[in-house]
């Protein structure tokens, strides 16, 4: 199934935009190659407010959120992880409305470090936040006149959660699944297993449409979903090309299958490839020495 990504996205800064029912989106000025126009705040509610991904750490921001709010109470914070695009505003949030912050947990690899390994997406990561209230999955959130579900979605992050507006159809999808891109599924903080397990996850669920962490919504989810499997299964198979082809490293394999993506991004490419590996590796379909690491050598199953 061919996988149709939509660019067309007005952020419009500085102003809250109606989205969907009682919900708003509120995009922070912080665009880039892995946050496109930049991060979508939501105010879900009508009297008393529930925020989803307050956002980066960011003035304007803040200010454009509060204008949202517009004085009503807030009565939740949720955070969908922990990366710096997402979470560190929650902290001020909570100080000027009162409201408790909840989300999976601290932020977290999804597998422990190897002897000798530096993760280099440290630096993405918040690792200040911690939640008031520790979110378990299908936990359900009553708020005044919403009720919010909780499902855990580890994979982009281990700590990744999206949440359902109950009886609307509509699911916060933060950065599991967006119409603009693919999500980063990089090692040590993700996983491609898990990433997978949890997109056949939402695929079970049949929402009507996402609203994501970045871009515009996901109208047509369950097809945009199985697109986003099949992509994942055809880059699984171009991986395992190349090593038959004779790529040894994961070099040679961004260099082959990502020519045609912006090389700023290549670094990002080089660990969904680990990712890719070491689910590979895990299943038997691949061999290294030792764990697999970016800086291995691969070679073909037996």
């Amino acid at each position: 199934m061919a996988l149709e990504f939509d660019t067309s996205f007005d952020p419009a800064y500085g102003r809250a935009v109606a989205v969907a029912p009682d919900v708003l989106r509120v995009t922070a000025r912080n665009p880039g190659p892995f946050t496109f126009h930049g991060t979508n705040s939501y105010l879900v509610g009508r009297d008393t407010l529930a925020v989803i991904d307050p956002g980066p750490e960011d003035d304007a921001h803040l200010e454009t959120l509060l204008a949202a709010i517009a004085g009503r109470p807030v009565s939740h914070i949720f955070v969908s992880h922990t990366h710096r695009d997402h979470s560190p505003l929650a902290a001020r949030l909570k100080e000027l409305t009162g409201a408790p912050t909840l989300a999976e947990g601290p932020h977290r690899p999804a597998r422990p470090l190897r002897i000798g390994e530096v993760n280099p997406l440290d630096a993405s990561a918040d690792l200040a936040f911690v939640p008031d209230i520790v979110l378990a999955d299908n936990a359900l959130t009553q708020g005044d006149g919403w009720a919010i579900r909780t499902v855990l979605t580890p994979g982009h992050t281990a700590n990744h959660a999206v949440f359902a507006l109950e009886g609307a159809g509509t699911l916060f999808s933060a950065d599991h699944v967006m119409a603009w891109s693919t999500s980063i599924v990089a090692p040590p903080d993700g996983a491609m297993a898990d990433y997978m397990s949890s997109l056949d996850k939402l695929l079970a669920r049949e929402d009507r449409m996402l609203l994501p962490g970045h871009g515009g919504p996901v109208t047509a989810p369950g097809r945009f979903m199985r697109g986003l499997k099949t992509h994942r299964k055809m880059r699984e198979r171009a991986i395992l090309e190349r090593i038959l082809a004779g790529d040894r490293t994961i070099t040679e394999m961004v260099a082959a299958i990502y020519r045609d993506t912006d090389p700023r991004l290549h670094g990002a490419a080089g660990l969904s490839v680990l990712a890719h590996l070491e689910d590979l590796v895990a299943r038997g379909l691949v061999t290294t020495e030792g764990d697999p690491a970016i800086d291995g050598l691969f070679s073909p199953g037996a």
